[in-house]
């Protein structure tokens, strides 16, 4: 089995076009920006990013911005959040267009700087919910528009280190249950700050390669089943970690394969619907072993490393050593 890219290129370019006035359409509004960005990425590791339009992609990104909060919102008139304003950026970027933020630019950096809280954690907007999530979140954004030295590194360290569990993982908060998206979040946000060499490799390591099951495919958290979108969490983490090789990589491969719907697109698992969070996880997961002719991607921001060089942001060492499937 192989990659189907040429429909799972048009499966992300048949979502971009459908715009309806259906319910679904309408529920997800919420996701709307983050989903620009995944399906963008998705395009962009399969070497076809320029197959959405630049101009309606930086007309849609600018309209979702909340000139009273500073930041973007997931959809035209909803209110400013972390998760959609790293998404924007991450658009724009993807659009070589980051200049089109003019003087919006120390507006979203003082409004990602405000959402930090005197212990360090960061909520998502200005209702206080905290999660390791939205500290990722304003870390990256940060590092994408070149203002990190803005941010209080220590304190930051500080709270994230709070969130690690004696397992070695990592949750949403101090004291909640290690979840391997969360672990991601903290190893990506740690990798940033250039202090990942604050915790127990090792110790993590090995806590994410027992997320593998027999099936290939890997869990979130013990007792719960196989999920392609970890092939992005636990990779990436494990590769910045030094030791993707603690993974059966054929297995895992053969695994995300087998999701794939023959009209395009990848599921969870096999037999479910496709989706393009899924879609664009999945392949990220596939760059991160090698697999042929994607883009390399970068693990800790999850964009190709030629985006990442040419912001000339920090781009710590990775492992790729993964296994390139014949």
């Amino acid at each position: 089995m192989i990659l189907q890219v040429e429909e799972h290129v048009q499966f992300i370019k048949k979502l971009e076009q459908k715009r309806d006035s259906s319910l679904a359409y309408h529920m997800t509004a919420h996701l709307r920006m983050n989903g620009v960005y995944w399906g963008l990425c998705g395009l962009s590791l399969m070497r076809a990013r320029h197959l959405l339009d630049r101009t309606e992609l930086i007309e849609f990104v600018l309209s979702c911005y909340d000139q009273k909060k500073g930041g973007f919102g997931s959809y035209p008139e909803h209110d400013a959040h972390v998760l959609s304003t790293l998404s924007a950026i991450q658009v724009l970027a993807l659009k070589d267009a980051l200049d089109v933020l003019g003087d919006r630019r120390e507006n979203i950096i003082q409004f990602l700087l405000s959402l930090q809280l005197a212990d360090g954690s960061f909520q998502g907007d200005e209702w206080g919910e905290t999660d390791t999530r939205f500290l990722y979140c304003a870390v990256s954004a940060l590092a994408h528009l070149g203002a990190l030295d803005r941010l209080d590194r220590e304190l930051t360290t500080s709270w994230i280190l709070r969130c690690q569990n004696y397992d070695g993982a990592f949750g949403s908060t101090e004291g909640a249950e290690s979840h391997a998206a969360q672990v991601f979040t903290c190893v990506g946000a740690l990798s940033i700050l250039r202090t990942l060499d604050r915790i127990d490799r090792q110790t993590l390591a090995h806590w994410l390669a027992e997320r593998q099951l027999p099936c290939g495919g890997l869990n979130g958290r013990p007792q719960k089943l196989e999920d392609v979108c970890y092939s992005w969490w636990v990779l990436s983490s494990l590769s910045l970690l030094q030791c993707l090789h603690y993974i059966d990589a054929e297995k895992l491969v053969a695994f995300i394969l087998s999701a794939q719907d023959p009209d395009g697109g990848i599921a969870d698992r096999p037999g479910n619907v496709a989706d393009v969070f899924h879609t664009l996880f999945g392949v990220a997961g596939l760059s991160l072993l090698g697999y042929p002719d994607l883009e390399a991607v970068d693990p800790t921001y999850c964009m190709p490393l030629t985006i990442t060089k040419k912001l000339a942001i920090d781009r710590p060492c990775q492992d790729r050593s993964g296994v390139t499937p014949n």
